[in-house]
């Protein structure tokens, strides 16, 4: 497992822009409110020390001036939100060693240490608290009680501010990774729709001029596609009429030839040679793909009268359920990938059976099985390469021209369907098209039934 898929990283450039952005802002947020909460605590702090400073100074002063009977009275008029006085040698305690607390001595002790000699110490608690200790001129002793505050306090309006900002920051980055990421998801869709077809919709020259730029690249390297596609099927066509007069010239030859022995041999390799420039034909022309439109069909109707011509035939196929639904399709493209499934499992199992059924997704999955020899594993996606042929099988007297399964695959990629091959348990190939069908069934369970006409022996794949 990648180690991003293992810590829960996005999959999506979009989730994972957003993802960096928002982590950013908010750290960045986060950082500055930090930032500007320590400056303004100092800035607080430094005022208070010479706040404390001006007015402990003044308050002694006066204190010192008044009738002892009367400073009992003005202690409460004196006294500040972070300290008083008391008339008495207060509480004794430790050194004072906490930051604040030895501003605050210093602060007081420039103030009024000339004047009157002080000592300070701190009182045992939770918090920072300090006495400041000293004497009147009349010997009187007198207590300064601080509990140091370290700076002013937080507005309640401000974290909701700070919280809504940071939404604000959030809800942008999301639109302008939007707006970043839209024409990456619309490149990849008309990437995505390019089929064989070649009818994608063309991608908007607009916007930015980096995306401007990639989308007339896209929409010139799609008409390039086009162009050399339609110049190679015109190239097959042309081949194969050209090939048709001396064709017939070489078969007129050969019906006159006394040898029958050799016509017979140059009457198949005429065969052979036709057969091959049609196929490459219609293999050229599902580049295309079909042009017929999508409809809904009965596929068990379709099925049955694809299965009734090879009985009709000889052949040996049947179809082993019904489906019993219609489905949305192109039924003429359908018909030819199935057939060409069929032809290649009885080219080379002498049966072919047909299986039918709806994934647990929803789409419709129609399966060619056969007892023949197989495909090679490592070999299950290269048969889908034109005029590629497995030497162990195809051989001159299967008749193969290697482009079957390539015409079926380009069709199934025109009908947006997907074309597989898996080895079956016991020996055998499965060969199975899934595709969006928008099912609508017309009873749902699924019943076995053979499409073999009445009085018909049912064929068995398995003999």
């Amino acid at each position: 497992m990648r180690p991003w898929r293992a810590c829960g990283w996005p999959r999506t450039l979009f989730a994972r822009l957003a993802l960096i952005l928002c982590i950013g802002i908010a750290v960045a947020q986060v950082l500055s409110f930090w930032l500007t909460m320590t400056e303004r605590d100092q800035a607080t702090t430094n005022l208070m020390m010479g706040y404390i400073e001006r007015e402990v100074a003044s308050s002694v002063a006066l204190l010192d001036h008044l009738p002892a009977a009367e400073r009992e009275a003005w202690l409460p008029r004196l006294a500040r939100r972070s300290y008083q006085f008391q008339l008495g040698p207060g509480v004794a305690g430790g050194p004072v060693d906490a930051r604040l607390s030895a501003n605050v001595e210093r602060s007081i002790a420039d103030g009024i240490g000339h004047a009157y000699p002080v000592s300070a110490n701190a009182v045992p608690g939770d918090s920072e608290h300090i006495q400041v200790h000293l004497k009147l001129t009349d010997g009187t002793p007198l207590t300064i009680d601080i509990h140091p505050m370290s700076g002013i306090p937080l507005s309640g309006w401000l974290p909701v501010v700070l919280v809504l900002q940071l939404a604000v920051l959030a809800a942008c980055c999301w639109l302008a990774v939007r707006l970043a990421t839209r024409p990456l998801h619309a490149l990849a869709r008309a990437a995505d729709t390019l089929g064989p077809d070649l009818k994608a919709d063309r991608l908007p020259e607009d916007g930015p001029s980096e995306v401007a730029l990639a989308a007339r690249a896209f929409n010139a390297m799609q008409d390039r596609i086009a162009t050399y596609t339609a110049e190679r099927m015109q190239i097959l066509a042309a081949i194969s009429h050209d090939l048709q007069t001396p064709i017939t010239r070489m078969r007129l030859r050969i019906d006159v030839m006394e040898d029958e022995g050799e016509s017979g041999k140059l009457r198949q390799d005429l065969a052979e040679m036709e057969a091959l420039v049609k196929e490459g034909v219609a293999y050229a022309r599902t580049l295309h793909g079909a042009s017929e439109p999508a409809c809904r069909v009965d596929l068990d109707a379709l099925l049955d009268s694809l299965v009734c011509d090879y009985v009709d035939a000889g052949k040996n196929v049947a179809c082993a359920r019904r489906l019993a639904a219609s489905v949305v399709t192109r039924p003429q493209a359908l018909r030819r990938v199935v057939g060409n499934l069929v032809d290649n499992a009885l080219k080379f199992a002498g049966a072919a059976q047909i299986d039918v059924a709806i994934t647990t997704d929803g789409r419709v999955e129609i399966s060619v099985l056969d007892r023949g020899p197989g495909i090679p594993d490592e070999s299950l996606e290269v048969v889908f390469q034109p005029f590629y042929r497995l030497e162990t099988s195809r051989n001159r007297g299967t008749g193969g021209t290697g482009l079957g399964l390539a015409i079926a695959r380009q069709l199934a990629q025109a009908m947006d369907a997907v074309l597989v091959l898996r080895n079956r348990s016991g020996g055998g190939l499965e060969a199975a098209i899934t595709f969006e069908g928008g099912v609508d069934r017309a009873s749902a369970p699924i019943r076995t039934q053979s499409l073999t006409r009445p009085g018909d022996s049912a064929p068995s794949p398995h003999a």
